[in-house]
C-alpha cells in the first residue's frame, strides 16, 4: 500500500499527489513512469509519468479523462494506492552527460504533459545545458507547475496561449520556430498532445534540430503484454511502453498513432459513463 501524503487540485480536472514510494523513489530516473491500481479488487492498471520524487515519495500529476483516474482523484490525503508498480520505461537521455557536451536545449510541454518535463528539464540544467522552456495552453487556468518550471529556466520560461490570457497568444512553434531560425537551439524535447508534438517535428525538421518527443499518452498496461501501444518510427514496429517511451519525433509516423489513439474510445467512454451512474465520480 502507498500512503497519499499531499494531494492539490491544480486545475478543474488536473491533481498532484505526493505519494509514498520509497523504493521507486531512490531508483526512478527522469522519463521513466509507473503502473498503478486504484481498486485492489476490481480496476484498470494505469501508466503515469514521474513527476518529481524525493528519498521516500513520488509525485503523480494527472488529469480525469476516464474511470479509473477518476477513481484515483477521490481519494484523499491519507488514503492509499493498493499497488504502484516502478519505475519503468526508457529514461531520458540527457544532453551533457556521459562525455557529451552540454548544449541549448528547449523542452516544449502541452498541457499536462508539463509535468513528466519537470524531471527532465531539472536533469538538463544540472548536466550544464542552457534550457529554454515553452509552455503551451488553451488559457492561463490550465497551466501547471508554472513556478517550478520558472525556478529552472528564469527569464527564458516562454508561456503560450491560446486566447492570450498569459504569456503570448499563439502556439507553441511559433517561439519554437523563432529559436531553429535564429540557430538557437541544439535540441528539442516534447510532451504533450499528440498533434502538438507532431507540429514541433514538422517545425523542426528543416532545421535539422534533434527532436525528441514522449509518446506516453498512447500506453495502456505500461509492459508491452497489450499491444496497445504499437507505433511505427522510422518503418519499425515500436512498443512505446518498452521501447520508449520517447523517439526521434521525426521518425515516428503520427497519422498511425492517432488512429491508434482512438481504438479504444467506446469502451473508454463505457466505463466513464459507468462510473458517473454508479456515484463513484
Amino acid at each position: 500500500m502507498h500512503k497519499i501524503l499531499e494531494k492539490r487540485q491544480l486545475s478543474d480536472n488536473v491533481f498532484r499527489m505526493r505519494v509514498e514510494a520509497p523504493l521507486i523513489a531512490r531508483e526512478r530516473k527522469p522519463g521513466q513512469f509507473v503502473i498503478l491500481m486504484v481498486d485492489e479488487n476490481f480496476g484498470e492498471r494505469i501508466p503515469l509519468t514521474i513527476g518529481d520524487a524525493d528519498d521516500t515519495s513520488i509525485v503523480l500529476v494527472f488529469q480525469t479523462v476516464g474511470a479509473t483516474t477518476m477513481k484515483l482523484s477521490r481519494l484523499e490525503e491519507g488514503d492509499s494506492i493498493p499497488a504502484i508498480l516502478g519505475p519503468l520505461g526508457n529514461p531520458t537521455s540527457i544532453r551533457g552527460l556521459n562525455g557529451e557536451k552540454p548544449g541549448r536545449v528547449v523542452c516544449v510541454g502541452g498541457g499536462i504533459g508539463v509535468a513528466p518535463m519537470h524531471p527532465i528539464a531539472q536533469a538538463l540544467k544540472a548536466a550544464g545545458n542552457d534550457v529554454t522552456i515553452i509552455m503551451g495552453a488553451r488559457n492561463k487556468s490550465l497551466f501547471v507547475m508554472e513556478d517550478e518550471m520558472r525556478k529552472i529556466a528564469g527569464d527564458k520560461l516562454i508561456l503560450i496561449t491560446d486566447d492570450g490570457s498569459s504569456g503570448r497568444k499563439g502556439l507553441v512553434t511559433e517561439p519554437l520556430k523563432e529559436l531553429c531560425e535564429a540557430k538557437a537551439v541544439d535540441e528539442v524535447i516534447a510532451i504533450g498532445p499528440p498533434i502538438m508534438m507532431k507540429f514541433c517535428a514538422l517545425t523542426t525538421k528543416p532545421y535539422g534540430v534533434k527532436t525528441i518527443a514522449s509518446l506516453n499518452t498512447i500506453m495502456i498496461d505500461g509492459t508491452g503484454m497489450c499491444g496497445g501501444c504499437r507505433v511505427t518510427v522510422g518503418g519499425e514496429t515500436k512498443f512505446v511502453c518498452v521501447d520508449g517511451p520517447e523517439f526521434d519525433a521525426h521518425q515516428v509516423d503520427w497519422d498511425q498513432m492517432f488512429k491508434r489513439m482512438g481504438a479504444f474510445k467506446p469502451q473508454e467512454a463505457a466505463a466513464k459513463e459507468h462510473v458517473c451512474k454508479a456515484g463513484i465520480f
